[in-house]
């Protein structure tokens, strides 16, 4: 599956989540990761600010961008929201 993330990546409004979009080559996905998962698997300190969120967001691109996939390729509901659990194991 072809898929790229956007570089446009926000944090949401309560801190919780790091909101962007996947394209692929026939529509766009609206994505985000929650602060646990990157807390857990992305390296971020517990309650890091947001400008250390965004930057794990774009330094864990790849990994990110796996998840996603694996998320379309079964089908889940969308919006996709990655969680710690989605990077465990």
């Amino acid at each position: 599956m072809d898929i790229n993330l956007s570089a446009a990546i926000t944090l949401s409004p309560d801190g919780k989540l790091v909101q962007f979009v996947a394209a692929l080559p026939e529509r766009s996905v609206q994505c985000a990761i929650s602060r646990e998962a990157r807390e857990c698997h992305f390296w971020v300190p517990s309650g890091a600010a947001g400008a250390r969120l965004l930057k794990a967001c774009l330094e864990g691109r790849q990994r990110i961008a796996v998840m996603v996939t694996r998320r379309l390729m079964r089908k889940e509901p969308e919006p996709i929201v990655l969680n710690a659990k989605h990077f465990s194991g």
